[in-house]
């Protein structure tokens, strides 16, 4: 039997919106992640970046289960010394709420040029208006 590998030349990419409203924040990012990647593509290759386009809309209604809006960080660094900023994702979520969703997504991604690149194919609006009617993007309905 034979394996069907996919060649960078003849991967078609389309595009798709996914809506976060109601929706668990880590939930529609791993869903974005498997779109981004092309994990969900019969002829999906490790090695090939063969993923589509992502569109997220309503990232701002998006949920944290549990306690995580009032005990969750987001914490990046400067490099210096006493240079940890911290938010707590209450405040991220109602300040930038396409940030956090954008931070959960990179942290699925793959860890090479691989995951950059897909990662520029992701767009993600607070709200339900986004600027991408021009390609006709499809509503992805599995979860």
């Amino acid at each position: 039997m034979s394996t069907t590998l996919a060649k960078k030349e003849t991967v078609s990419r389309k595009w798709y919106v996914l809506d976060a409203a109601g929706k668990p924040l880590g939930r529609t990012a791993a869903t974005a992640a498997v779109l981004l990647r092309g994990k969900h593509k019969p002829d999906y290759t490790p090695n090939v970046d063969c993923g589509d386009f992502g569109v997220i809309i309503n990232a701002g209604q998006a949920v944290l289960t549990g306690n995580k809006l009032q005990q969750k960080y987001s914490r990046r660094h400067s490099g210096w010394i006493g240079g940890l900023k911290e938010v707590k994702y209450d405040r991220l979520m109602s300040e930038r709420p396409e940030l956090a969703m954008e931070l959960a997504v990179k942290g699925m991604m793959a860890k090479n040029t691989l995951g950059k690149n897909a990662m520029g194919r992701l767009h993600v609006y607070a709200g339900a208006e986004h600027k991408h009617e021009a390609q006709k993007p499809e509503a992805w309905t599995q979860e």
